[in-house]
């Protein structure tokens, strides 16, 4: 939409891209108010986009949690367990990165391709005095103005 004007192929493509269904009656972070710097992904590399979302998803999950637990993540065909994440990145054009501790605070850095990208969130009793609430950390660039 280089003079502002959209093609059919490129309304049909922001109108799927903006949008995300979730059912079941969950608070979750398809239904909640997107930041505006998110817009629809239009731009971005695919991991770009995947972390951007990654990072509300991530927010949304600590929202439930209670002070004596924090966000970890268990990878889906790995056998790596859960990862306390203190930090995730991207490379464009399409690798997602996530860094963290596992359960014995062992050092731990996940890097994946976005097409092999399956994330499962889970409360993990917190590693220190005070849960880590790494989701606000992430979101936050996404909150400031475009």
């Amino acid at each position: 939409m280089e003079n502002g004007i959209e093609t059919t192929a490129e309304a049909a493509e922001a109108s799927v891209l903006s949008r995300a269904v979730h059912t079941g009656g969950q608070d979750c972070a398809e239904n909640a108010k997107k930041p505006a710097k998110l817009g629809t992904g239009k731009g971005k590399s695919p991991a770009q986009w995947a972390y951007e979302r990654i990072a509300l998803y991530i927010r949304k999950f600590e929202e439930t949690l209670d002070s004596e637990h924090e966000v970890g993540m268990g990878f889906v065909g790995t056998e790596m367990g859960v990862m306390h994440v203190q930090g995730m990145g991207w490379f464009a054009p399409d690798i997602v990165t996530f860094y963290g501790v596992d359960a014995r605070g062992g050092k731990m850095q996940l890097i994946q391709h976005v097409t092999q990208l399956n994330v499962a969130l889970r409360a993990a009793p917190r590693q220190q005095e005070t849960a880590r609430r790494i989701g606000f950390e992430l979101a936050q660039a996404l909150e400031e103005p475009a």
